[in-house]
């Protein structure tokens, strides 16, 4: 880190003031960015693609933009890693997929141009599980990502290119996707703060499907103030995408310093259950700072999270057989055969295209929605998914948040879990309640394993209460040091 001084260890809010003064330039920001990528991606291999060429033309033209008087958006300069399922017009997208090898999209999607609005740096598109599917960043078909606390261990994922490049500090901050834990799992597993809002807050007009009832944009970020600051250049109603939300009543940044005194904190048995020993250790440890800061904090039946895990595979993967039915090398995706005969040429190029995982959960979500399997399976998901919203509803009308782990474990080796996809599948179990139930829901780092692995605490809010979630993220992380730790690289 010395070679870069301590530019890069500076907060989002102190480099808008300075880059806003001219005593800092975009284009030195952006440059110190590059030498860091440069030094350390080999190790981790968090992009996809990077285009340092038009990410310098973007810090120039911001440059111009102040000496001519214009008005700076809340992202003035900041440069920014966006995940590979998220289109950027000029820059690849491939979903970490050979079967959308070589494309590249003529628009931004709602999110990018939100970024650009804000006077954001786009530097490159950030590796990911294919398609958003997995938990380790290990099935996409272009390079497996490294956590940089360890880089014999995970990431997490599917955002684990994301959250690697925050980690790194090869960016200030990411955007990802989370379906099932696919922001807040890879946040714990590399030391950050990962920030789900509510679903549909942010518009996923551009954003490549997987499960739509699930998937939700959302930002990683070193800090909780950070990822406020994003969020609030990014959320709000857009007419495109028919799920989107009105946008907060004010913006949730200047909000943060809220006292949590009195705030009551649900805390689900089921949650504390199964965990690694440290794991635990944190959380209580966590737990008790809350209380600390006034915080009433107390546990809670919920008896329908032990199907959470269930119900999620078996909706996610049924959405994800029906999204991924358009992929045919015809109406979408890269075509890999010759054949004349229209199903010897899906046959091939879904064979093909597709990888290991992507095919399992195809498969299987084809099965969950057949004729025979629909009611038994599928339906009885959807009324399990009732019910864990109903058991959120009966915890808020008596507490303000839901806290507790973010993973059961920490991060973990490289392979293990390759050829054991109920194991991968476990590190959602404490996550994948919140997408089922639409909630705002924060990871924000906790402490650290006999190992030195982060982990991650867990906070929940009740719909649309995304602007709550963050300050009471934001008061525990003010009380603690956690999130000042770096990697050694």
């Amino acid at each position: 880190m010395a070679a870069y001084g301590d530019l890069l260890e500076e907060r989002i809010p102190d480099l808008r003031r300075r880059l806003e003064t001219g005593e800092l330039a975009p284009e030195a920001l952006l440059e110190a960015a590059l030498e860091r990528i440069a030094a350390v991606e080999d190790r981790i291999e968090s992009f996809i693609a990077l285009d340092p060429d038009a990410a310098r033309r973007r810090a120039a033209a911001l440059s111009e933009k102040r000496r001519r008087g214009e008005a700076l958006g809340a992202l003035y300069g900041i440069p920014a890693a966006v995940k590979d399922n998220i289109a950027v017009a000029g820059l690849p997208m491939t979903a970490g997929s050979r079967m959308l090898e070589g494309f590249l999209p003529p628009d931004d999607a709602v999110v990018t141009e939100r970024l650009l609005a804000a006077d954001a740096v786009i530097v490159g598109k950030a590796n990911l599980d294919e398609f958003a599917m997995g938990g380790s960043t290990e099935t996409s078909a272009y390079r497996t990502t490294k956590n940089p606390w360890h880089p014999d261990r995970v990431p997490g994922g599917s955002s684990g290119g994301s959250a690697a490049a925050v980690a790194a500090r090869e960016v200030w901050y990411a955007i990802g996707t989370d379906s099932g834990g696919s922001i807040r799992q890879p946040a714990s597993f590399t030391g950050i703060v990962g920030f789900k809002p509510t679903y549909g807050r942010i518009p996923r007009t551009g954003v490549v499907a997987f499960a739509s009832s699930f998937d939700t944009v959302g930002v990683l970020a070193r800090t909780v103030e950070e990822a406020a600051i994003v969020y609030d250049a990014l959320h709000g109603f857009h007419p495109s995408d028919t799920t989107s939300l009105p946008r907060d009543r004010e913006p949730v940044a200047p909000t943060l310093g809220r006292d949590v005194r009195g705030l009551k904190v649900a805390v689900p048995t089921f949650w504390l259950v199964g965990l690694h020993p440290d794991v635990r250790a944190r959380t209580e440890e966590a737990l008790r700072v809350l209380e600390g800061l006034g915080a009433i904090v107390e546990p809670v039946d919920m008896p329908h999270l032990a199907y959470a895990e269930a119900a999620y595979t078996i909706l996610t993967m049924g959405e994800a057989a029906s999204n991924l039915a358009r992929f045919d090398g015809l109406r979408y995706g890269r075509r890999f055969s010759d054949a004349r005969d229209l199903a010897a040429l899906y046959a091939e190029t879904r064979a093909r295209g597709f990888g290991r995982e992507v095919k399992r959960r195809v498969l299987l979500g084809t099965y969950f929605l057949s004729a025979g399997r629909y009611e038994d399976m599928y339906v009885r998901a959807q009324k399990v998914r009732t019910l864990i919203r109903r058991d959120f509803e009966r915890v808020f009308a008596d507490y303000d948040l839901v806290a507790g782990p973010t993973v059961p474990t920490p991060a973990f080796p490289l392979s293990e879990r390759l050829s054991d996809p109920v194991a991968m599948y476990q590190s959602d179990r404490l996550t994948s309640p919140a997408n089922l139930a639409g909630l705002p829901a924060v990871s924000v780092p906790a402490g650290f394993s006999a190992e030195g692995l982060p982990i991650g605490l867990q906070l929940v809010g009740d719909v649309a209460e995304d602007a709550l979630v963050l300050q009471a993220a934001y008061a525990y992380q003010a009380a603690t040091e956690h999130h000042r730790r770096r990697p050694a690289l």
